[in-house]
């Protein structure tokens, strides 16, 4: 297995990744990095329409890939997930290895009963980014995660799942235009208010990030965490 960090989480939100480590580490799976050889994903590149610049880091990457050997490669980055599952196979025909998200790895490490859950008494709001649910359909996942931890509640906005709001981060949205990107965040961090959490988390370092940032800006009491930071946490005991 192959983990493959992405810009934000090796860059901007490094707790993301390590958060990710350690909890692919204490479910014992083994994983190798590219290190350098990891590049861009590509994906902001494609979807802004700098076409021949997003394939030749796709040609890097899936050679890096192919090389190391690895069957199996996984994202805790929503962009990355979507980017590496869907176009890399649709721009190389087809590929070697599978893709899967983080979240998918921790389920089965949950169901396995390789990783557990101490009680953490919280209540928890969940964004669902646009690349990992309405992109990929992945919905449930993060929410039989957050089920399977006893005391905590999970209280839904009212806009979820399909329906749910764009962070505005994504898309090159937030590259290309910052106030439009704030209004948008800042509107979803109000809905995660209105649910009445302690805790807004996500599955993406975009959302993560822009959504924290939101916190910060409107002097939010709700903590922003990706799901990886609240599960160690919780695994820490520092939650709840």
């Amino acid at each position: 297995m192959l983990y493959f960090p992405g810009c934000m989480a090796t860059y901007r939100a490094k707790d993301i990744a390590k958060s990710t480590i350690e909890l692919l580490k204490k479910g014992g799976v083994e994983f190798k990095l590219l290190g350098e050889d990891e590049w861009c994903c590509g994906s902001v590149m494609l979807r802004t329409g700098n076409i021949e610049v997003g394939r030749e880091m796709i040609k890097h990457n899936v050679d890096a890939i192919q090389k190391s050997g690895v069957d199996v490669v996984v994202t805790s980055c929503s962009g990355c997930f979507r980017t590496l599952k869907q176009d890399y196979e649709k721009m190389t025909g087809s590929m070697d290895f599978t893709v899967k998200h983080v979240l998918e790895i921790l389920e089965e490490l949950i169901e396995q009963g390789k990783l557990k859950f101490p009680e953490a008494k919280m209540k928890v709001t969940y964004h669902d980014p646009c690349h990992l649910g309405r992109h990929s359909g992945l919905y449930d996942v993060p929410r039989k995660i957050l089920a399977s931890i006893s005391g905590l509640e999970l209280l839904e906005m009212t806009r979820n799942r399909r329906n749910a709001r764009c962070c505005g981060a994504g898309g090159g949205v937030r590259a290309g235009f910052k106030d439009l990107s704030d209004q948008m965040a800042d509107t979803r961090l109000k809905e995660a208010e209105e649910t009445g959490a302690e805790v807004l988390t996500s599955a993406c370092p975009f959302c993560t990030f822009a959504l924290r940032e939101a916190a910060e800006r409107n002097g939010s009491k709700m903590r922003v965490l990706d799901l990886p930071e609240l599960l160690v946490e919780i695994i820490n005991k520092k939650a709840g």
